[in-house]
Order: structure tokens, then sequence, then C-alpha cells
């Protein structure tokens, strides 16, 4: 396995060697990829990558033979050798940028990964950056001037051509002119943080930091988080409000950590459902003995850690079932399977998200062949969400048993249809023609009790109402249950027939986003389709929010766009092939 390197600067901000000898040389240290990662500014990156594609269609295939006749041979039939010269391959450069925020009082670095560094906005808000760091830099030469230094920012920039000037600029000159003995001095004496000529920059929060990042589509990670030295609350406080912010990634590996330090970001990084990042911070010659690749010769950041953050860069589609991605006989047309298969092939998830029990929802899983790697389900309308791969519950929510007694006590009063769920059956008082609508689709083994209460000392993850011709009645019911129990209860309605009472907490929407952040996945990558009320939240949270043709007119109301076909005929296909190529 070949080693990366996700933390590298050039000659754009404050390291030593320009963007193409960045890629020569981690291509000599048989790199198989590096992040160029400048201070505040992308200039170098179209450089790298540039060169980078330029070596690759210049280096010969090496698995491409060459054929020639061989005078030692007893044939005349040309023979196949290669005579490419054995070169490593030519890394892939990540385009990236380190952002300095602060936070308590302290620097704080966030680096973005795979950013769209051609983005317009992304660009103008780094030339606020650009502007607030050009007025810091002519008062710090106006302080040095007055300590007796010859220092202007013109000869700084004549000094260091198409250069982001930072302090390792700044120390650099003033060892090259005799003002100080070395680069540690100019840094004790004079621009070191406290030092008489430092001038604090304008800097954004590491919230703010991480939108820009998100925004130009990049992954944003939390650059060394053991060099601010915060106590083990502190940082842990920075990791939770960055992940509220949408943080994904944080730097484990990094040339200073122990072995217990790399265990300690470790932790936080499965803690907070972060992807793993590292990288040597190298900037050339501005700090010796640290190498690209190596840090101080004991960094190895595994290639197996790309795959987790390109598995980032795919979409998440979180689909309803019925009347979504079901035809009307709650099955699959040919077509319809099709897209999803080229659409999981391709690396993007299907996330199947229904009000419909997870048993339910698995069997339909296995029955039409949609079983594809890495899925989850989000069953009860948000109430539960599983793991297909490891077969386990991830997140749940559940009605209280007390909450429950009052709710079917005054369904029973207005003689409404009501059942709860164990994890696996439906708890009903018994067979009438509300359940036998209900079972057509849902099947579930029936335990008829005459208490309902009495068999949840768990709770439910919901309770079901029906009524099959009046959603008025639904509607007075819930409007009493509501009054009474507003802030511990939710309901939702999934057609005119089902009033569906959920925990506070449950939701589709709600789901989507704890999906979102528990996988990594940008917020912009994120897509979801229904047709039903109570697939408006997750419609609302997802990036882009698809209405069926055949959907309710306020779901589409609340959509970004709507099918041109319905579900009988593969309406979500058309989608899929526009936007999970």
């Amino acid at each position: 396995m070949r080693p990366i390197d996700l933390h590298v600067h050039s000659t754009c901000s404050d390291g030593t060697l320009t963007p193409s000898e960045l890629v020569d040389l981690a291509r000599e240290k048989g790199l198989a990829a590096f992040a160029l990662t400048d201070h505040d500014t992308v200039d170098g990156l179209e450089e790298a990558v540039s060169y980078a594609r330029k070596l690759r269609a210049e280096t010969p295939n090496p698995d491409a033979p060459s054929a020639f006749a061989c005078i030692f041979c007893d044939s005349d039939a040309p023979q196949t050798v290669s005579t490419a010269p054995s070169l490593p391959p030519v890394p892939e450069v990540i385009p990236g940028i380190e952002l300095s925020t602060e936070y308590r009082g302290r620097d704080v670095h966030i680096v973005g990964l795979y950013i769209d560094y051609q983005n317009e906005g992304f660009h103008r808000k780094l030339g606020e950056f650009l502007d607030s760091r050009i007025r810091r830099n002519h008062k710090m030469c106006a302080l040095l001037q007055e300590a007796g230094m010859d220092i202007t920012y013109e000869k700084l920039q004549e000094a260091f051509p198409d250069s982001v000037i930072t302090r390792a600029h700044y120390a650099r000159y003033m060892m090259e002119q005799g003002y100080t003995q070395s680069l540690k001095e100019a840094f004790d004496r004079y621009i070191g943080d406290h030092c008489p000529c430092y001038v604090p920059r304008e800097k954004i929060t590491p919230a703010q930091a991480i939108a820009l990042i998100l925004e130009a589509d990049g992954i944003p990670v939390l650059a060394h988080p053991l060099l601010y030295h915060l106590n083990d609350e502190n940082l842990e406080e920075l990791v939770w409000e960055g992940k509220e912010a949408g943080l994904m990634g944080i730097e484990a590996l990094y040339p200073t950590h122990s072995p217990a330090e790399e265990r300690q970001i470790r932790r936080l990084a499965g803690k907070y459902h972060l992807l793993l990042s590292g990288g040597s911070d190298f900037h050339g010659s501005n700090k010796p003995q640290l190498e690209l690749g190596t840090g101080y010769g004991k960094l190895f950041v595994p290639e197996d850690l790309l795959n987790e953050f390109q598995k980032s860069r795919k979409n998440l589609l979180f689909t309803d079932l019925d009347g979504t991605l079901l035809n009307n006989a709650s099955g699959l047309y040919p077509p319809m399977k099709e897209a999803l298969d080229r659409m999981t092939a391709r690396g993007h998830r299907l996330i199947l998200t229904s009000g419909r029990p997870l048993p339910s929802i698995l069997e339909v899983r296995k029955a039409l062949g949609i079983e594809y790697p890495g899925m989850l389900v989000i069953a009860n309308n948000g109430a539960l969400v599983y793991d297909c791969d490891h077969s386990s519950n991830i997140l749940e929510y559940r009605l209280s048993p007390e909450d429950i007694r009052y709710i079917i006590g005054e369904a029973e009063k207005r003689r409404l249809h009501i059942h709860a769920y164990t994890d696996t059956e439906i708890v009903c008082h018994g067979m009438n023609a509300e359940l036998q609508f209900y079972t057509r689709r849902i099947h579930l083994p029936l335990k008829c009790v005459e208490s309902i209460p009495d068999h949840l000392p768990k709770g439910s993850f919901k309770l079901q109402c029906i009524h099959l011709t009046d959603r008025k009645r639904l509607e007075a019911f819930r409007d009493r249950i509501v009054s009474q129990l507003g802030d511990r209860i939710q309901t939702v309605f999934s057609n005119d027939q089902y009033l569906e009472i959920l925990p506070a907490q449950a939701g589709k929407g709600k789901a989507v986003r704890f999906v979102q952040e528990y996988l990594c996945i940008p917020h912009s990558h994120t897509f979801a389709a229904g047709d039903a009320e109570n697939d408006i939240s997750m419609l609302e949270e997802a990036q882009v929010g698809i209405a069926m043709a055949n959907a309710d007119p306020a779901v589409k109301e609340h959509a970004d766009l709507v099918t041109i076909r319905d579900n009988e005929h593969n309406g979500l296909a058309e989608v899929l092939d526009r936007y999970f190529t």
C-alpha cells in the first residue's frame, strides 16, 4: 500500500517548493496522492493539477508492450518487451486549502480537501481574506521599520513573487538581510505571538471556515488538533461545535503525534463520526528535517484513507417506498431496477426511507433484489435508522409507555382504530377492516391483546391510527393529543387514511440529517424523493428535494424538482440518470 499526504504547502503560501516541484517530489517518494493545502489561497492548485495531468499524458503505459524483431530468436515474428522506463506513477493531486480561524483566542486551522477551487463565490470570499491579510502586512512592516529594519510589503512581494506573504516569509527575509541570525530568532524577538511587531490577523471562526469549504463542495477537516494545546474537555467542545457546523474529518496522523495522542484523536473521530485524515504539514526548508509523506521519519498515512474520502464524494438518495420508488403493485419495473443497479454500481448510496416498520422494509428490500452494499434504512418515519450491513439499529426513538397509554385511551374514546408495534409484530385489539386494509402491504404478525400499553414495556417506535373514510375524525383526534402532549410527540399523515404518532425527536427530515452526518456526506450530495405529507421534512432537509409527478400538491410546493413521469412509469429513474452518473 502506497502512502499519501493530505497536508502540504507550496511557495504560494509559506512553503519553499513550487506546486510543480511538489508533484515531482511526491512522485519521487512514491506517494499515491497528496493534497496541496496552502494557507488561505488556491493560487497553486491549477499549476499542480495541470502539471500532474501533463506528466500522466507523457508517461508510457508500463503495461503496454512494444514490438521488435529479435535477431537472437529463432523466429522472425515480432517479440514484445516493455521498453518504458521504470517511473513511479504520477500522484493524484487533491485540491485543498488551509484556512486560519480563531477559536477562544487561539489560532485554529481548518483544511478543506477536494474543493472546487474554481467556484466563483469561494474565490470572492478568499479575496476578502487576502485583503485583510494585506492590511495586516502593511501594519507589521510599519512596526518592523520602527524597530530599525528596512522592510516594506513591496520588498517582501519582490523577494517572494506569487506567494501569499506570511510570517514565515518575514522571518526568511529578516535572516537573509542580516537582521536576525535565524528564523527562530525572528519569531522569538519580533514577529511571534505577543512580540512587539506582531499584528493579529482578522480571522473567521471555525464554523465560518467550514461553511466556506462546504460551499466549495469540499471536505472540512480539523488540522493538527493537538497543536492548539486545549485540554481534553475544550478540544472535545471544539470538535463537537465543528461537527454541528458540518466538520467531516480530523487529522489524526501527524508528525508530532505520539501513539497515545493518535489513539486519542481516533477516539474523537469515532465518537463524532469523522473521517480520519493525516499529513506531514510539509513546508520545504521552512520546516527543516520535516519530509513530504514521512514527516520526521515515522509518519505513514495509508492510501486506504482516500477510499473513505472518495465515498463522501458520492450522492445519497433518500427515497420513500410507496408511491415513489415502488409502482402501484409495490414492485419495481425493470427500468427502475436497472437504474438503481447503475446508480449503486457507481458508488452512490440508496437509503430506503419509509413510514413502514423495519421488518416490512427489509422484506421489500429482499423481495425486489435491492440489497446493495452500504445501505441504511430509515423506518417508522424516522424513529429508527438501521444499518443493513451490520444488522443493527444505529438510531432509535420510542414513545413512552405513559404517552402510549394516554393516546390509545383517547383513540378508544373516539372509537378509532389504533395499533402499536414491537420490534417484529403489530400489537392490536384484533382484526378489523382497518387492519385488513393496512396488512395488504405491511406483512407483520399480529399480536392481539386486550390492553395494548401493557404489552409495550419498552414503548413503541410509533402508533398508527386509521380511518378509511373520514380524515376529519383523524384530524380532530390529532388536535386533541397534540394539545396535551405536543412537546413530546409529533403527528403526520402518510395518506388520508393513516395518521402516525411519533416521538418528537423522530421524523424523516431529522433522520436524513443524522444519516448525512453519520456517513460524513456533504449536504450538497443529498437527494430525497417522496410523494406524501410525511415526506416533506426530508425534501426540505436534503440539498435536492424531489416530488413525484403523482405527489400531493403540498409536497410539490416543497420540492426543488418534480418528476415528469409518476411512480407507475419509473418517474424516479429519470432523476437517477441525471444526477447519479
